[in-house]
C-alpha cells in the first residue's frame, strides 16, 4: 500500500448547506478517513471518489464548500484537479492533505488554487481543528509545514542580509505589488490598483522574482499567500 498514493474527499451537510467532502484511492483508508469524519460531524454525507478526474467530476456535480485532496493520484493528481475545480468553483475552498513535506508541493498546491496544506500524520483532532478554521474562512497550513516555511523565510531574508547586495529587500511598491498578486490580481488590475503603468508592474515583478529567487508569476502568488497563511512580514 502506497501511503502517499491516499486521498480523502468528503461531503457533508452541516446547517443546510454542502460544508465538505474527501476523496481517496484506497478505499480502506478512505472508509476510516469518512467514519472520522462522521463522528466530527454526525450529520455528515460521504461522498467518495477514486481517483482525480472523478473528484473533478464530483465536485462540479455537487458543489461542495470544503474538498479534501491529496497530491499523487491517478489519471489526474490533485494539484492539477484543484486548478480543474477552482476554475469552475471560484468559490469552494480545497484543502490538500498529503504526506507530502517537499515545499514544491506546498508552492504548487497554493499557487492551483488550494486554500490549505495539511498532513496526513496529523491527529484527528489536529485535522478538525484545522477544518474547523478553514470553515471559518480561514487559510490552513499544518505547524510542521508553517514552521519549516517560516525557517526559509527567515533564511533567505539572512542570505541577503549576509550578502548585502544594494537593494535586495523588497521596496514598498514591490510589497503592494507581491500582495496582490497574492490575489490573483494580472498585472493590469495591479496597474489600475496602483495608477501606475502595466509596464511598471513587469518591471516590479521582475525586481521581485530576482530578490526572492522565484521562477514565475505563480511562485509569486503562492508565495505572497503562504507569508499570509503563516504570519511572515
Amino acid at each position: 500500500m502506497r501511503r502517499h498514493d491516499v486521498v480523502v474527499l468528503f461531503q457533508h451537510r452541516l446547517f443546510g448547506e454542502a460544508i465538505a467532502r474527501a476523496l481517496s484511492d484506497n478505499t480502506l483508508l478512505r472508509s476510516s478517513l469518512a467514519k472520522l469524519i462522521g463522528r466530527w460531524r454526525s450529520e455528515a454525507v460521504i461522498e467518495e471518489a477514486s481517483n482525480g478526474r472523478e473528484a473533478v467530476e464530483k465536485a462540479l456535480q455537487l458543489r461542495p464548500d470544503i474538498i479534501l485532496m491529496d497530491i499523487r493520484m491517478p489519471e489526474c493528481d490533485g494539484i492539477e484537479a484543484t486548478r480543474l475545480i477552482k476554475a469552475e468553483l471560484p468559490d469552494t475552498k480545497i484543502i490538500m492533505l498529503t504526506m507530502s513535506e517537499e515545499e514544491e508541493d506546498l508552492f504548487e498546491a497554493i499557487s492551483g488554487g488550494a486554500h490549505g496544506y495539511l498532513l496526513k500524520s496529523m491527529r484527528p483532532d489536529e485535522l478538525f481543528e484545522m477544518l474547523e478554521g478553514a470553515l471559518s474562512g480561514e487559510a490552513v497550513v499544518a505547524p510542521s509545514m508553517a514552521q519549516r516555511i517560516l525557517r526559509s523565510f527567515v533564511a533567505q531574508a539572512h542570505r541577503r542580509t549576509e550578502v548585502g547586495a544594494e537593494g535586495a529587500e523588497l521596496s514598498p511598491r514591490e510589497v503592494e505589488v507581491l500582495e496582490l498578486a497574492g490575489q490573483g490580481a494580472s498585472s493590469k488590475e495591479i496597474a489600475d490598483t496602483l495608477f501606475i503603468a502595466v509596464g511598471t508592474v513587469k518591471n516590479h515583478v521582475h525586481n521581485i522574482l530576482e530578490k526572492l529567487h522565484l521562477r514565475n508569476r505563480a511562485q509569486i502568488a503562492a508565495y505572497a499567500k503562504i507569508r499570509k497563511m503563516t504570519g511572515w512580514r
